[in-house]
């Protein structure tokens, strides 16, 4: 289920809101024109495969929503630990690359396959943070203030909408913001522990 935590952007933030009811979260992010939609999971693509494979697989949701929105260009990324040596560097690069805060010319749409990761949006002094899991189709539109971590050890498959065929393109604010929120590790770690407590 997905976890929406509501933080000021003050220098100590502080916790507005922190939320696993489904209402509630869709209601509080339409006020910052965000949407959140759920799709049908395919469990045996949860842990990943290729991307003829995810698109075909998910060909009927994908055609609606590039018929609703124009999207010209889809695609599937993904990221999964492979035991390697050369992994832990990938993923550190993968993960650096949009932990600080930027904007885009386009819309961000991404629908979460399998695994999860956290988008940030930063909005009228505001940070919501939105912990994306299997089933989870988020549409930040254009211009929003925001960032992603994927977390330390990153484990997901995602598909992306683009309106334009050069796919992802970062405009960086250079606000620090995103060093004062909780990273993914932290946030997921306490969800953990207050389900277990």
């Amino acid at each position: 289920m997905t976890q929406l935590t509501v933080y000021t952007d003050a220098e100590n933030p502080e916790t507005l809101l922190e939320t696993e009811d489904a209402e509630d979260i869709t209601a509080t992010l339409k006020e910052i024109d965000v949407r959140l939609r759920q799709w049908e999971v395919i469990e045996a693509l949860t842990s990943g495969g290729s991307q003829e494979e995810i698109l075909a697989a998910y060909r009927e949701e994908v055609a609606r929503v590039v018929a609703e929105e124009g999207y010209t260009f889809v695609d599937v990324a993904q990221l999964h630990p492979d035991g390697t040596p050369e992994w832990a560097e990938k993923a550190r690069g993968a993960r650096e690359k949009f932990l600080n805060e930027h904007t885009h010319d386009d819309d961000e749409v991404r629908f979460f396959v399998g695994g999860s990761g956290i988008f940030y949006l930063h909005v009228s002094g505001k940070v919501y943070a939105v912990l994306c899991e299997p089933g989870d189709l988020l549409s930040v539109p254009k211009n929003t203030t925001h960032w992603f971590d994927m977390g330390t050890r990153p484990d997901f498959t995602a598909i992306r909408f683009f309106h334009d065929d050069d796919g992802w393109v970062g405009d960086f604010t250079g606000d620090p913001v995103s060093s004062r929120i909780p990273d993914y590790d932290s946030t997921v770690a306490r969800r953990a522990a207050r389900h277990q407590g």
